[in-house]
């Protein structure tokens, strides 16, 4: 693709200094850049790696001046090179068209308008899927499961009976909702698996994972509240109620009957125990392990997870224990000499 520099200044509503009708064949970050490529700098103390740069033009934050670039300038650079880029190489979501004769659609299952449907997709009875949404090849949907407008499901994600999708979701390759929780009856010296007449529910514009699963609620449902993104390789167990625009990164575990709040941020192979509660805006940081409940607004890291500034005081004290040992055997042969020294003292004193 050939795009000129005002065209693009246009689409991203920034002011372009330089050759209006430079044209730029491809979009990269600085490190990548060459020749006709549009790169971008998100801040202006960051200006000094743009000098071994080869990029033709670049977006930068207002007040930003080069010699050496075209420059167009714009409030949020991140933003508008996304935007650029989303140009150059739109998602291809395109390659569904229509219902595929290949697909097995219960007769019961009630289809919106405008949706696509790949081969191998099973859908089961009374299912309800909204207008406008995609559903890749292998996906497998079980009887009751209502989906709601313009979601995005892609290939083989598997959603067990009477589970609840909103309006806006994406779900991505492999990712299980509704699978039974991980419950048991170990009274009598088996496992017996407990009741599982729950569902999962996610409002909308949520965003889920790839390999991602999601428990049933036992009685009730596990909800997932609007706005919040799950990445790859999550576990969710039964009962949990996720809050509003949460950000649970890859890995992180989180156990049964755990409740959160809104904005709480979960960082990579966080761990969860159950029913516990966990606050608004609460950050929990990368490997915690997470034993009670965390409250609002707080920061807390390591195994088990406290405050984010004790935590860091442990480490510091932990990183000097080394040469506090060294310290404490000086310590003890000086007092071992001392001793030796007033032994025969005493012993003379004592006669």
């Amino acid at each position: 693709m050939s795009v000129t520099l005002s065209e693009i200044a246009k689409l991203v509503d920034g002011k372009l200094t330089g050759d209006p009708a430079v044209v730029i064949t491809h979009v990269a970050p600085l490190h990548l850049a060459e020749p006709g490529t549009l790169t971008f700098i998100n801040s202006l103390n960051k200006t000094e790696k743009l000098l071994s740069c080869q990029a033709t033009a670049v977006i930068a934050p207002v007040g930003f001046q080069s010699k050496q670039f075209c420059v167009i300038e714009v409030m949020n650079p991140q933003a508008a090179f996304e935007k650029a880029a989303a140009y150059f190489r739109p998602i291809r979501n395109d390659l569904i068209d229509g219902i595929s004769s290949h697909a097995d659609i219960h007769p019961t299952a009630k289809i919106g308008k405008n949706v696509n449907i790949g081969s191998g997709v099973v859908i089961g009875a009374e299912v309800e899927i909204g207008d406008d949404c995609t559903i890749h090849a292998g996906t497998v949907i079980m009887a009751g499961t209502k989906i709601g407008r313009s979601t995005l499901i892609f290939p083989n994600v598997v959603l067990y009976e009477n589970t609840v999708i909103g309006k806006y979701c994406i779900l991505h390759a492999n990712s299980v909702l509704g699978a039974y929780g991980f419950g048991y009856d170990s009274s009598k010296g088996v496992h017996v698996l407990s009741v599982q007449y729950g569902n999962v529910v996610l409002e909308d514009w949520v965003e889920v994972g790839a390999c991602t699963t999601i428990d049933r609620g036992t009685y009730d449902s596990t909800t997932i509240g609007e706005g919040t993104k799950i990445d790859n390789q999550v576990m969710i167990a039964h009962n949990c109620r996720i809050g509003r625009y949460n950000m649970i990164c890859a890995s992180t575990g989180i156990a049964g009957s755990t409740t959160t709040g809104d904005y709480v941020v979960m960082a990579g192979r966080v761990g969860v125990r159950d029913h516990v509660q966990i606050g608004d805006m609460a950050v929990l940081g990368a490997m915690a392990g997470i034993m009670a409940d965390v409250p609002k607004g707080a920061r807390v890291v390591g195994i088990p997870a406290t405050p984010e500034k004790e935590q860091m005081r442990k480490q510091v004290a932990l990183a000097k224990l080394p040469e506090m040992r060294k310290e404490m055997r000086e310590l003890q042969k000086t007092v071992q000499n001392l001793v030796r020294q007033i032994k025969p003292l005493s012993q003379s004193q004592e006669s």
